[in-house]
């Protein structure tokens, strides 16, 4: 196992002074928010990524996935509500294209700095639209990402989340049995997994190699906020003898975008917690 650290948290760095402070902070990996004021597809240009790509090779440190969950860019604002639009699964012909050709520049973007997936979302049920309505939808969408994405041979990991159209394991499960692509599977957020009341035992032995990445953060009182780990009461020894028990060995990227005014302090005080009780591979 590797652990890794967004740079959703890093809004006021560029990336490469991003990956240089995460490298420094004792990670192996990176993620890369695919979206203003970083990769958003739109406005990265193929020397910025060459930069990027530059600075990876640099810090000795690798892309770990390419964090396609939101596009902010698209609303050309200062703040953005509702963030996940337009989805993957949005009823409009139009937008859901739109998010399905964002998706397909996010995977480029991926191929170029060989980063072996990216992360992708439901988006949120949309009211006076049937949930199996927009599942199809959804499908659709993502049977055409991942045959773009097999080309490249990249990996297209979904994320579940509370509040999502797709929100449990359960669903999650079924649509990656659904889609049956094997470069599809689940970006698992356990701190969304632990908001849903599963356990981590039940949730890797659920999804098995099906886990591409994970993203990690910890919860108080079931409230929906990233702390950093140990600051709040998810069980992380936990996590880790279950992740152990189905030989994962990818990357674990602590997500928190919730610290923007001192996320070196935080990526910092993550890593010193958490690698004290995973066993780190480089």
């Amino acid at each position: 196992m590797n652990l890794s650290f967004s740079t959703n948290a890093f809004v006021g760095f560029s990336v490469p002074e991003a990956i240089e402070i995460i490298a420094k902070a004792g990670y192996s990996g990176v993620e890369i928010l695919a979206d203003v004021p970083h990769l958003y597809p739109y406005s990265t240009t193929a020397v910025e990524l060459a930069a990027i790509a530059s600075s990876l090779e640099k810090n000795r440190i690798r892309a770990a996935n390419l964090n396609a969950n939101t596009a902010v860019g698209w609303y050309r604002a200062k703040f953005w509500e509702p963030l996940f639009e337009p989805s993957l699964a949005n009823p409009d012909k139009s937008a859901r294209k739109w998010r399905v050709e964002y998706t397909k520049k996010c995977i480029d973007m991926a191929e170029v700095l060989s980063c072996p997936n990216i992360s992708v979302t439901s988006g949120r049920m949309v009211p006076g639209v049937r949930p199996e309505r927009s599942a199809a939808l959804l499908k659709g969408s993502i049977l055409e990402i991942v045959e773009y994405a097999a080309s490249k041979g990249i990996r297209v990991a979904m994320e579940y989340e509370p509040g999502l159209l797709v929100e449990r394991a359960e669903e999650m499960a079924s649509l990656i049995g659904e889609v049956g692509a094997q470069n599809f599977g689940v970006n698992l957020d356990l701190g969304h997994s632990h908001l849903a009341g599963e356990s981590p035992a039940h949730v890797a032995q659920m999804f098995g190699r099906g886990i591409f990445h994970i993203h990690i953060e910890d919860i108080k009182d079931r409230k929906h906020y990233h702390l950093i780990p140990g600051e709040g009461q998810i069980d992380f020894e936990a996590i880790y003898l279950a992740l152990t028990q189905i030989h994962y060995e990818g990357f674990i990227t602590v997500e928190l975008y919730t610290f923007p005014e001192n996320p070196e302090q935080a990526a910092q005080k993550a890593f010193d917690y958490l690698v004290k009780i995973f066993t780190v591979g480089q």
